[in-house]
């Protein structure tokens, strides 16, 4: 019996198409009803964006499910998870359900990878000392999979990656990688550790609010969480910022940094920024206090972010 090969991965060029140049990021869906999901999604994708970011929460909605619902309820929008936890399954059962998930919507599927973080992973009885040999080893395994679905192509896969070593690999290992809580400046350097081939697909967060009180109070609403993690903020240390600018809920600087705020056009001018720094995608996340008043931001953005 001949042996059996993979089939041949979908290349960046690929994957550029699909996501096209600005996408949507919500981390609200995964606790969202099921029929709020669906029709938000469809209203995104009426909008004219290309592409649907989701995350994965312990507490949450498990990411290939949760792909094949907001999939389920589209014809053209492409979804992404922004990440799926490599700590939640087995590199077997992820490249099997991301093989299922392509091939039953048409190639609309991208799986993003991730470490996550070790507060969220250690509770799940999981050893955190070495979250990038993990990665490694876990793209090994899933290159070893034998899968046998009747598709085209493997689909996409995409590491989230802030600092260098994780960007390398991501270059080197997958068709490129999202990056999230970052400004344009890390956009940049990003883009110089990739290189000029992978997709570069960082995550910005707006917020629609004229006020600069009123926006930097929903912003750190938002960053608080981030800024307890590590991870984030040994990488805001790197781009310049100091321990005075990530307490107290983050200095005005900073959140201004990550966070853009104000009129559509400000906000697109910010979207422009990563892709003058060398983003091929970028997806948005509107900050407000329900789905349905993110999709309306999303409805007032589309001129400005879409034309």
């Amino acid at each position: 019996m001949a042996e059996r090969t993979q089939p041949p991965t979908a290349e960046p060029s690929q994957l550029r198409r699909g996501l096209g140049r600005t996408g949507v990021w919500l981390s609200s869906l995964a606790a969202t009803p099921a029929a709020e999901a669906r029709k938000a999604a469809a209203e995104i994708e009426e909008l004219g964006y290309p592409a649907l970011w989701i995350g994965e929460i312990p507490t949450g909605r498990e990411a290939f499910t949760h792909a094949a619902l907001l999939l389920s309820a589209t014809r053209r929008l492409h979804v992404a998870t922004g990440i799926a936890n490599v700590y939640g399954r087995d590199p077997v059962a992820a490249a099997n359900g991301a093989a299922t998930l392509a091939e039953a919507w048409d190639q609309r599927f991208v799986l993003g990878l991730g470490v996550s973080h070790k507060p969220l992973v250690v509770p799940r009885g999981h050893d955190y000392s070495a979250p990038l040999a993990y990665m490694r080893d876990y793209l090994d395994a899933m290159d070893q999979a034998s899968i046998e679905l009747p598709q085209a192509q493997t689909p996409p896969r995409m590491l989230a990656a802030l600092r260098r070593r994780m960007l390398e690999l991501a270059g080197r290992r997958t068709q490129g990688a999202h990056t999230y809580f970052v400004p344009p400046e890390h956009t940049a350097k990003a883009r110089e550790i990739l290189g000029p081939d992978p997709v570069l697909a960082p995550e910005q967060a707006v917020v629609v609010e004229a006020d600069a009180g009123r926006a930097r109070e929903i912003a750190r609403e938002y960053a608080a969480l981030y800024l307890s993690l590590p991870n984030y903020t040994n990488n805001l240390r790197e781009l310049g910022f100091s321990d005075d600018d990530l307490a107290g809920g983050g200095s005005d600087r900073l959140i201004d940094a990550i966070v853009v705020w104000g009129e559509p056009e400000t906000i697109a001018e910010r979207v422009r920024a990563h892709h003058d720094a060398g983003a091929d995608h970028v997806c948005v996340q509107p900050l407000a206090d329900s789905v349905g008043t993110q999709i309306e931001h999303l409805r007032l953005l589309a001129p400005a972010l879409l034309r």
